[in-house]
């Protein structure tokens, strides 16, 4: 079996949370989210918000009991969940590429519920956090509130279930985000630029997920940068809640030496997620990278695909905010190739530069230095089992350097295309 077997659908279906705290521009947001990818040929659902379905009925949390509150929240997650399930059956039945927008996600839920009700919520029904919140959905985007940073455009009105001052709406804001911390693709788009910009990033950072060439029509702000950090590691205690993941990648066989293929199998107690990716370069120099869910059968099959060039790639990865930004920190475990022993790096998705980016980082980690686009930390390097350093190998680090949205010269750009 090939894997581009497993691939070959008739339609695309992206299904992408849009959350934030109050006054975020989820509203605004979703409906240019929305005419954006209508005007590309793209069908377009739309999944109401559940608890402002329900709340406009009448019902207020100030009239009920702590039993009739667990019951109300358990069975708006039920709603949701059904509601959100006809949308995506009814879009596997597109002829033409799908987004599903869901105004707010499952997830969503666990931040106005307490941590000991909120575990009792899933075992009673059997729910696991790896099927709510990795395996549900693509991507996630989290709207940053106005009262995070941009306090004096922060308004209640023309809002009927929105009553919130400053400070609450700066606590749910930050509840609403760590509700999905460990989300595979989750982004963060915050006020440090004008609404309209961040509107625009906002499309721009699912247009990235999608490889969907975007062209001139917004400008190109956010970028992926890594970074070396250095142990060993602080204490669980000194970093903000977080969660911890078990990560494998395998690189697959492929075709042309100018495509990558991999899997990654992500999880944690016991719970998994499957994924495989293929990169390849664009005709104008880019990188074009498509990410496809896998089940586990479809998973199992594409290991025969094996390529034993490469060593398999063990990691922990923590994923955590900090200042409104979302950073994955990658640990390197054993079994692995030597040069990866003790090798730990730092990811994020970034509009900011200068001392505005160094003050976003982490401060409990020991930062050594950027290291976006350098070879020696490409992924791929890194699982060679020879020494990549040679001419046909390092065409793939001249793909990472252009995902990393580094620039680069013309005869770069020539030598990743095959064309040096």
């Amino acid at each position: 079996m090939k894997p581009t077997d497993l691939m070959e659908n008739t339609n695309r279906v992206y299904k992408l949370v849009l959350t934030g705290g109050p006054c975020g521009g989820k509203t605004t947001g979703q409906a240019r989210l929305c005419t954006f990818f209508e005007n590309l040929g793209w069908k377009v659902y739309r999944v109401p918000e559940t608890a402002t379905v329900l709340l406009s009925g009448g019902i207020k949390f100030s009239d009920l009991n702590p039993d009739e509150t667990f019951k109300f929240q358990e069975n708006l997650l039920k709603t949701m969940i059904q509601i959100e399930n006809t949308y995506f059956e009814l879009a596997k039945t597109s002829k033409r590429n799908c987004l599903i927008i869901c105004d707010r996600g499952v997830m969503d839920a666990s931040a106005y519920i307490d941590a000991d009700k909120w575990e009792r919520m899933k075992k009673d029904n059997s729910w696991n956090e790896i099927e709510l919140r990795d395996n549900r959905y693509n991507q996630i985007v989290h709207m940053v509130s106005a009262a995070n940073g941009a306090e004096d455009f922060y308004s209640t009105e023309e809002h009927s279930c929105r009553s919130e001052g400053v400070d609450l709406a700066r606590e749910l804001d930050y509840k609403a985000a760590a509700a999905w911390i460990g989300h595979p693709y989750f982004d963060v788009i915050d006020n440090s630029t004008d609404f309209e910009a961040k509107v625009n990033r906002m499309i721009e950072c699912v247009c990235m997920k999608l490889s969907i060439n975007i062209g001139d029509r917004l400008t190109r702000s956010s970028r992926k940068l890594k970074f070396l950090v250095s142990g060993p590691l602080v204490s669980d205690d000194q970093f903000p809640p977080f969660q911890d993941f078990n990560v494998v990648h395998h690189y697959l066989q492929t075709s042309g030496q100018r495509v990558q293929t991999r899997l990654r199998k992500r999880g944690q107690n016991g719970h998994w997620s499957y994924i495989h990716t293929t990169r390849r370069p664009h005709v104008h120099g880019q990188s074009i990278e498509v990410k496809t869910q896998l089940t586990q059968r479809d998973y199992l099959n594409m290991l025969a695909q094996k390529d034993d060039a490469h060593f398999t790639i063990f990691k922990k990865r923590r994923c955590f905010l900090v200042n409104n930004q979302y950073f994955q920190l990658d640990i390197y475990m054993e079994p692995s190739h030597p040069r990866c022993r003790g090798l730990m790096l730092l990811e994020t998705y970034t509009s900011l530069e200068g001392e505005q980016l160094k003050k976003s980082l982490p401060k409990f980690l020991n930062i050594v230095k950027e290291v976006t686009g350098d070879p020696s930390y490409s992924m791929f390097n890194l699982s060679l089992k020879e020494d990549w350093n040679n001419t046909k190998k390092f065409c793939y680090s001249l793909h990472d350097l252009i995902d990393d949205g580094q620039k680069h010269t013309p005869n770069m750009k020539k030598l990743v295309n095959g064309k040096a």
